[in-house]
């Protein structure tokens, strides 16, 4: 299997669990959190879905995306019935999920409108989708929470990362010196141009400056944008410390074979998740998740 990387930092890890492979981050996991983010391999759908389809809205055989989603949830360790999904639609809500949420997505429906999750119960497992646009992983190992965004364009532009952060803290009692975060696979600046309407809403969002390094004019009145380099702006300002912070260069984009992409696929395509749990035996660990 051979990656395209935009940089070549090589800023995930490739795992695989029974033909099942997904990608974690080295921060997260030298930090002991499960998770992991799905590729196109090791499920059971067929066609332009081929083959680990996370989506139940593209077409796909509800059956073909349950197993898909028990093969993924195995392969990372944890129960797929317990999944708790965010109903994405690129705004900021977020949202504090318990226990008693579990199965909010996969066995019932979840709460719409929402493009951030977090939790600090252990054995609830958090979803979030994606085929092009910015994941976010958020863990805080002091106050043992976990939380992801779903960032696209204008989730970044709206700053979607500070607010967790934001959230994190008022919710959790975090303090962002001791959050650890990724940012996930998504498309490139290369393959991302945008149009004008995108390009001021960055204006509005970020300084002339910040501006100069996230996007370039092109001659044909579109922009290339950068989400990892905005991304990365959000979070440092909002307090992430840059020791703390994984920042993908694996495009969805130029990895398509590998990865669903809504730019490369035109939109006919399947859906990948990402996915976070505290395992149950870390609420008897110390704070650290070493025993204490």
């Amino acid at each position: 299997m051979e990656w395209i990387y935009a940089n070549r930092n090589h800023t995930t890890i490739t795992n695989e669990k029974d033909g099942v492979v997904y990608l974690t981050f080295p921060k997260l996991a030298a930090a002991g959190v499960r998770h992991g983010f799905s590729t196109r391999m090791g499920g059971v759908s067929e066609g332009h879905l081929a083959s680990m389809n996370l989506s139940f809205t593209r077409g796909d055989d509800p059956e073909n995306v349950r197993e898909n989603f028990r093969r993924i949830a195995d392969a990372i360790g944890f129960r797929a019935e317990d999944l708790v999904f965010s109903a994405q639609v690129h705004e900021t809500k977020l949202r504090k999920v318990t226990a008693e949420n579990r199965g909010e997505g996969i066995v019932r429906e979840t709460v719409p409108g929402v493009d951030g999750l977090a939790t600090n119960e252990p054995g609830v497992p958090l979803y979030t989708s994606y085929a092009d646009c910015v994941p976010l992983l958020f863990f805080d190992p002091e106050k043992q929470v976990i939380a992801m965004a779903h960032s696209g364009w204008r989730g970044t532009a709206a700053r979607i990362g500070a607010k967790m952060v934001r959230f994190l803290e008022r919710e959790y009692g975090s303090r962002v010196e001791n959050i650890i975060a990724a940012i996930g696979p998504s498309i490139c600046r290369n393959c991302y141009e945008v149009s004008e309407d995108v390009a001021q809403a960055f204006r509005e969002s970020f300084s002339p400056g910040q501006c100069a390094q996230i996007f370039d004019a092109k001659e044909n009145g579109k922009y290339q944008l950068d989400l990892w380099e905005a991304n990365r702006m959000i979070l440092t300002e909002a307090g992430i410390l840059p020791e703390h912070l994984d920042i993908t260069d694996l495009c969805t984009c130029c990895n398509h074979s590998m990865l669903f992409s809504h730019r490369a696929s035109h939109g006919r395509r399947g859906n990948m998740g990402c996915f976070m749990c505290l395992d149950e035996q870390r609420s008897l660990s110390g704070s650290d998740g070493t025993a204490g």
